[in-house]
């Protein structure tokens, strides 16, 4: 018996909400999509080799008509708190239409990335033109013809956005503070050929993704930067920089671990920006240099340092001379004031804990989860919290889910609740929770697993950093996909190690944990 609140007026999450210009997936069509259904798998066929936003929806909504599952949602409705009744063990859920539900057990699926970060900016409200944020863009769409625009961001949705508007706009000025490292997308339609063969390999293809370290098949490494001829390297990465997508930053199988080995690969991308951008002041400013390559998610892009050769787009450094405010006329910058018919806020999201923390939820005595998160997000396998029983969180913090094909990762956590949900009833378990010690040595791990790699260095939204005053965590285990699922099986192999469990209202009781390397 499941019910289901989503806040929008369809389904779809994240690609119902970002319908921005050029809106579309950063990872291969065949591995963005749901591999529970063989049925689904054969009968759906993808057009593109990087499917677009409109085509993503229309898939999502595919799925949900072919197992029949819209009568188990509520649209329009958003969930505003949840209230844990110790003496039922039952999670109660309010939302802004007045509607509630009483279940056994919760299961949040609010998303990585589903809450935009506003910027504040003094005298938005003045603005004479229209505001657009990425991540909440109008259905209608928005007709550019002729206006003047500016774009505030330059992460993946700046990326992917830029390009498509310029095309269309009298006139483009992005506005960047922090230049970010892209690769070419090299997007192109599928062939039918193509098609049947993924198609007929599809259960290997889905075992090896699962198999992997971001569930999805990249090219691997090709050795470490002290051990292979730099020739070589240098070849392997104009080789893949014509179309190997985000394989282009895993030439060096240490570029994530050494910084000589990250230096030679961001190097290479500074290069290609220098020989694609005729304006060598506007090259160098889109050149990163204030993180190591691929400790921010890595961005796909069509044309996007080649926008730069048009006349009608203009790039604005607000590094050393920030944005100082809006007026009704367009934006400040220092002493000058660019005029605008339109601005795009391309700044991103709070990412992993935005739309949890929007939600009131009440666990053991009270306690709300903005309390219980307000030194950083604490989690046990990015699936549950300790002192909120009953609770789960799909893809949480602590999970590998913003490191890997989300998709893959949503799809294990889904699976694990399921069958630990199963065991529960079997075993007559009415309330299970996190322990104390499980929940801190999981989140030390977490910490220790990213203190080996070049990730802590880049103020990231991995680590909060894009949203003032939220605390600083690394918000995912990198231990790769494949390990985190054999550490979930062998937990529950072993009676779901470092969760308490009760019956009707007996004592909790737990098994020991000890969380390895």
């Amino acid at each position: 018996d499941v019910k289901v609140f989503e806040r929008g007026a369809g389904i779809g999450g994240t690609w119902y909400w970002n319908r921005y210009p050029g809106a579309r997936c950063d990872l291969e069509s065949d591995s963005y999509s749901l591999s529970f259904n063989d049925e689904i798998e054969q009968e759906w066929n993808w057009t593109e080799r990087y499917a677009s936003q409109p085509e993503i929806l229309r898939y999502v909504n595919f799925v949900a008509d072919k197992l029949d599952v819209r009568g188990n949602i509520e649209l329009n409705t958003t969930v505003t708190g949840a209230v844990f009744d110790e003496g039922t063990d039952t999670w109660t859920v309010t939302t802004d239409t007045g509607a509630s539900a009483r279940a056994r057990y919760l299961v949040s699926a609010t998303g990585i990335l589903s809450v935009p970060s506003m910027p504040t900016f003094e005298g938005m409200d003045t603005f004479a033109g229209e505001i657009y944020h990425t991540g909440d863009w109008p259905h209608e769409g928005v007709d550019f013809t002729g206006k003047r625009v500016a774009v505030i961001g330059t992460g993946s949705s700046g990326i992917q956005s830029i390009p498509v508007i310029a095309e269309e706009a009298a006139s483009v000025t992005v506005f960047q503070r922090t230049a970010t490292f892209t690769v070419p997308a090299a997007n192109r339609p599928m062939t039918e050929n193509e098609r049947k063969a993924t198609k007929r390999s599809y259960k290997q293809l889905r075992e090896q993704m699962r198999r992997s370290q971001v569930g999805v098949l990249l090219e691997p490494g090709i050795g470490n930067f002290a051990d292979v001829d730099l020739r070589v390297v240098r070849g392997e990465l104009e080789r893949r920089w014509r179309g190997a997508g985000m394989s282009t930053s895993m030439v060096l199988s240490d570029n994530l671990r050494s910084i000589e080995a990250n230096n030679y690969t961001s190097q290479f991308v500074r290069d290609k920006i220098n020989e694609i951008v005729d304006d060598p002041a506007v090259a160098k400013l889109l050149e990163p240099h204030d993180y190591p390559i691929g400790t921010k998610r890595l961005a796909l892009d069509t044309n996007y340092y080649d926008t730069y050769n048009r006349e009608n787009v203009k790039l604005v450094s607000v590094r050393d001379t920030p944005i100082e405010r809006f007026s009704p006329a367009g934006i400040v910058v220092g002493d000058t004031e660019y005029e605008f018919d339109a601005i795009v806020l391309a700044t991103g999201f709070d990412a992993a804990t935005g739309a949890l923390e929007r939600i009131q939820f009440e666990g053991v005595d009270g306690r709300t989860l903005t309390d219980a998160w307000a030194e950083g997000a604490k989690s046990y396998l990015g699936l549950a919290v300790e002192g909120f029983p009953n609770f789960f969180t799909v893809t949480g913090p602590g999970c590998p889910a913003i490191l890997t094909n989300v998709i893959a990762s949503i799809e294990h956590h889904v699976e694990w609740i399921a069958d630990y949900i199963t065991y529960m009833r079997a075993e007559g378990i009415t309330r299970f929770e996190a322990t104390p010690d499980a929940q801190a040595e999981w989140v030390k791990h977490v910490a220790d697993m990213a203190a080996m790699t070049l990730y802590p260095t880049a103020a990231s939204w991995y680590m909060g950093a894009n949203v003032p005053g939220k605390p600083r965590v690394f918000l995912a285990y990198i231990g790769g996909l494949h390990n985190y699922r054999d550490r979930c099986d062998q937990l529950a192999a072993d009676g779901y190690v470092g969760f308490a469990h009760a019956s009707d209202g007996a004592p909790l009781k737990s098994e020991q944990l000890t969380v390895g390397a």
